[in-house]
């Protein structure tokens, strides 16, 4: 069986999404997606009867939360620019 190409989503418009569309959303397989959730670093799913999804909101907040390997360039004030310093 071939693997699943996982392709660039648009922004869904609506606000629950399934295990394979959660996924997507924050880039990655769905059974890594899993493994965050077990690991707390994603949101797990709400219930509703037999019904399983991901509040896109709560993906955006963790994904927020999620840690960086260095810090963006808005987070940086005209003083702390390398390139400005002589």
């Amino acid at each position: 069986m071939a693997a699943a190409r996982h392709t660039a989503l648009p922004l869904p418009a609506r606000r629950g999404l399934s295990r394979e569309e959660a996924a997507a959303y924050v880039s990655v397989s769905p059974n890594f997606f899993d493994s965050m959730v077990r690991e707390g670093l994603m949101p797990g799913p709400k219930r509703v009867k037999a019904r399983v999804f991901w509040d896109r909101y709560q993906l955006d907040a963790a994904f927020d939360a999620l840690p960086g390997d260095t810090p963006s360039a808005h987070d940086e004030g005209p003083e702390d620019n390398e390139w400005d310093q002589v």
